[in-house]
Protein backbone atom coordinates (compact mmCIF):
# COMPACT_ATOMS: atom_id res chain seq x y z
CA UNK A 1 0.00 0.00 0.00
CA UNK A 2 1.38 3.42 -0.96
CA UNK A 3 2.28 5.78 1.85
CA UNK A 4 0.69 9.18 2.15
CA UNK A 5 2.80 12.34 2.34
CA UNK A 6 4.59 12.65 5.64
CA UNK A 7 4.77 8.88 6.26
CA UNK A 8 8.05 8.30 4.42
CA UNK A 9 11.00 7.85 6.76
CA UNK A 10 13.63 10.18 5.30
CA UNK A 11 16.33 8.46 7.34
CA UNK A 12 15.83 5.36 5.19
CA UNK A 13 16.21 7.41 2.02
CA UNK A 14 19.44 8.91 3.36
CA UNK A 15 20.69 5.46 4.38
CA UNK A 16 20.00 4.19 0.86
CA UNK A 17 21.86 7.10 -0.74
CA UNK A 18 24.80 6.73 1.65
CA UNK A 19 25.02 2.99 0.98
CA UNK A 20 24.77 3.52 -2.78
CA UNK A 21 27.46 6.18 -2.71
CA UNK A 22 29.86 3.84 -0.90
CA UNK A 23 29.07 0.89 -3.17
CA UNK A 24 29.35 2.94 -6.37
CA UNK A 25 32.77 4.14 -5.19
CA UNK A 26 33.84 0.56 -4.44
CA UNK A 27 32.30 -1.32 -7.37
CA UNK A 28 31.09 1.19 -9.94
CA UNK A 29 28.13 -0.03 -12.00
CA UNK A 30 28.64 -3.58 -10.71
CA UNK A 31 27.00 -2.58 -7.41
CA UNK A 32 23.60 -4.25 -7.34
CA UNK A 33 20.30 -3.01 -5.98
CA UNK A 34 20.32 -6.01 -3.59
CA UNK A 35 23.69 -4.93 -2.19
CA UNK A 36 22.48 -1.36 -1.79
CA UNK A 37 19.40 -2.51 0.12
CA UNK A 38 21.48 -4.81 2.37
CA UNK A 39 24.06 -2.16 3.17
CA UNK A 40 21.37 0.43 3.85
CA UNK A 41 19.56 -1.98 6.16
CA UNK A 42 16.28 -1.74 4.24
CA UNK A 43 14.14 -4.21 2.36
CA UNK A 44 14.29 -4.43 -1.42
CA UNK A 45 10.68 -3.26 -1.47
CA UNK A 46 11.61 -0.11 0.48
CA UNK A 47 14.51 0.52 -1.89
CA UNK A 48 12.37 0.14 -5.01
CA UNK A 49 9.56 2.23 -3.52
CA UNK A 50 11.98 5.14 -3.21
CA UNK A 51 14.32 4.57 -6.16
CA UNK A 52 13.29 2.34 -9.03
CA UNK A 53 16.78 1.92 -10.50
CA UNK A 54 20.46 2.67 -10.07
CA UNK A 55 19.97 5.57 -12.49
CA UNK A 56 17.41 7.12 -10.12
CA UNK A 57 19.76 6.58 -7.17
CA UNK A 58 22.67 8.15 -9.07
CA UNK A 59 20.52 11.13 -10.01
CA UNK A 60 19.38 11.59 -6.39
CA UNK A 61 22.98 11.39 -5.13
CA UNK A 62 24.09 13.98 -7.66
CA UNK A 63 21.16 16.29 -6.86
CA UNK A 64 21.93 16.08 -3.14
CA UNK A 65 25.57 17.00 -3.69
CA UNK A 66 24.71 19.79 -6.14
CA UNK A 67 22.24 21.31 -3.67
CA UNK A 68 24.87 21.31 -0.93
CA UNK A 69 27.62 22.76 -3.10
CA UNK A 70 25.52 25.51 -4.70
CA UNK A 71 23.78 26.62 -1.48
CA UNK A 72 25.92 29.83 -1.34
CA UNK A 73 24.40 30.96 -4.65
CA UNK A 74 21.04 31.27 -2.90
CA UNK A 75 22.24 33.58 -0.11
CA UNK A 76 22.06 36.88 -1.97
CA UNK A 77 25.38 38.04 -0.53
CA UNK A 78 28.22 40.09 -2.00
CA UNK A 79 29.89 38.36 -5.00
CA UNK A 80 33.20 37.95 -3.13
CA UNK A 81 31.45 36.29 -0.19
CA UNK A 82 29.26 34.06 -2.37
CA UNK A 83 32.08 32.88 -4.64
CA UNK A 84 34.41 32.24 -1.70
CA UNK A 85 31.74 30.12 -0.01
CA UNK A 86 31.01 28.31 -3.29
CA UNK A 87 34.70 27.55 -3.88
CA UNK A 88 35.06 26.34 -0.30
CA UNK A 89 32.03 24.05 -0.72
CA UNK A 90 33.43 22.67 -3.97
CA UNK A 91 36.82 21.98 -2.44
CA UNK A 92 35.33 20.45 0.70
CA UNK A 93 32.80 18.24 -1.07
CA UNK A 94 34.83 17.26 -4.14
CA UNK A 95 38.53 17.39 -3.25
CA UNK A 96 38.39 15.45 -0.01
CA UNK A 97 38.72 11.66 0.14
CA UNK A 98 34.94 11.12 -0.04
CA UNK A 99 34.52 13.43 -3.02
CA UNK A 100 37.39 11.85 -4.95
CA UNK A 101 36.05 8.39 -4.17
CA UNK A 102 32.57 9.31 -5.36
CA UNK A 103 33.81 10.78 -8.65
CA UNK A 104 36.13 7.80 -9.16
CA UNK A 105 33.05 5.58 -8.84
CA UNK A 106 31.28 7.57 -11.58
CA UNK A 107 34.35 7.36 -13.80
CA UNK A 108 34.53 3.59 -13.27
CA UNK A 109 30.89 3.06 -14.17
CA UNK A 110 30.65 5.40 -17.17
CA UNK A 111 31.80 2.92 -19.86
CA UNK A 112 29.52 0.17 -18.50
CA UNK A 113 26.53 2.30 -17.51
CA UNK A 114 26.52 5.43 -19.69
CA UNK A 115 22.90 6.21 -18.77
CA UNK A 116 23.85 6.27 -15.09
CA UNK A 117 26.93 8.43 -15.72
CA UNK A 118 24.83 10.78 -17.85
CA UNK A 119 22.19 11.11 -15.12
CA UNK A 120 24.86 11.78 -12.48
CA UNK A 121 26.60 14.40 -14.60
CA UNK A 122 23.47 16.31 -15.58
CA UNK A 123 21.92 16.25 -12.09
CA UNK A 124 25.22 17.02 -10.35
CA UNK A 125 28.15 18.85 -11.95
CA UNK A 126 26.11 19.95 -14.97
CA UNK A 127 23.35 21.36 -12.76
CA UNK A 128 25.90 23.10 -10.53
CA UNK A 129 27.45 24.77 -13.58
CA UNK A 130 24.00 25.82 -14.81
CA UNK A 131 23.17 27.38 -11.44
CA UNK A 132 26.49 29.21 -11.31
CA UNK A 133 26.01 30.49 -14.89
CA UNK A 134 22.55 31.82 -13.96
CA UNK A 135 23.97 33.52 -10.87
CA UNK A 136 26.79 35.07 -12.91
CA UNK A 137 24.27 36.35 -15.46
CA UNK A 138 22.29 37.97 -12.62
CA UNK A 139 25.44 39.63 -11.32
CA UNK A 140 26.18 40.92 -14.82
CA UNK A 141 22.66 42.36 -15.20
CA UNK A 142 23.02 44.04 -11.80
CA UNK A 143 26.30 45.64 -12.96
CA UNK A 144 28.39 44.03 -10.20
CA UNK A 145 30.67 42.18 -12.63
CA UNK A 146 31.01 42.00 -16.40
CA UNK A 147 30.38 38.43 -17.65
CA UNK A 148 29.74 38.29 -21.41
CA UNK A 149 29.53 34.46 -21.47
CA UNK A 150 28.22 33.14 -18.13
CA UNK A 151 28.42 29.47 -19.16
CA UNK A 152 32.09 29.74 -20.07
CA UNK A 153 32.82 31.81 -16.96
CA UNK A 154 31.14 29.15 -14.79
CA UNK A 155 33.43 26.49 -16.26
CA UNK A 156 36.44 28.76 -15.71
CA UNK A 157 35.53 29.25 -12.06
CA UNK A 158 35.11 25.52 -11.57
CA UNK A 159 38.47 24.81 -13.18
CA UNK A 160 40.23 27.50 -11.15
CA UNK A 161 38.76 26.12 -7.96
CA UNK A 162 39.39 22.43 -8.52
CA UNK A 163 42.71 22.53 -10.32
CA UNK A 164 44.55 19.33 -11.17
CA UNK A 165 44.47 18.07 -7.59
CA UNK A 166 40.92 16.89 -8.18
CA UNK A 167 41.91 14.98 -11.34
CA UNK A 168 44.91 13.40 -9.62
CA UNK A 169 42.65 12.35 -6.78
CA UNK A 170 40.08 10.76 -9.09
CA UNK A 171 42.78 8.88 -10.97
CA UNK A 172 44.56 7.96 -7.75
CA UNK A 173 47.93 8.79 -9.30
CA UNK A 174 49.33 10.94 -6.49
CA UNK A 175 48.52 11.38 -2.85
CA UNK A 176 46.61 14.69 -2.79
CA UNK A 177 48.52 17.48 -1.09
CA UNK A 178 46.83 19.08 1.86
CA UNK A 179 45.58 22.53 0.94
CA UNK A 180 44.35 25.40 3.03
CA UNK A 181 40.78 25.27 1.72
CA UNK A 182 39.58 28.66 3.06
CA UNK A 183 42.70 30.42 1.71
CA UNK A 184 42.43 28.71 -1.68
CA UNK A 185 38.71 29.56 -1.89
CA UNK A 186 39.36 33.24 -1.07
CA UNK A 187 42.16 33.53 -3.61
CA UNK A 188 40.13 31.83 -6.34
CA UNK A 189 37.18 34.18 -5.78
CA UNK A 190 39.43 37.26 -5.72
CA UNK A 191 41.24 36.35 -8.93
CA UNK A 192 38.03 35.39 -10.71
CA UNK A 193 36.31 38.65 -9.76
CA UNK A 194 39.37 40.63 -10.84
CA UNK A 195 39.18 39.01 -14.26
CA UNK A 196 35.50 39.99 -14.62
CA UNK A 197 35.62 43.38 -12.90
CA UNK A 198 33.40 46.12 -14.30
Amino acid sequence: MARIAGQIDERKSEAILDAASDLFAEKGAAASMDEIARRAGVSKQTLYNRYGSKVEIGRALAERRSDLITAPLRTGGHPQTVLTALAEAMLTKLCTADGRSSMRGVALMSPHAPDLADAVYHAGPGESLRRLALWLAEQDRAGRIRVPDPELAAEMFSGMTMGHGHLRGILGVDEPKAIDIPARARETAQRFLRAFAV
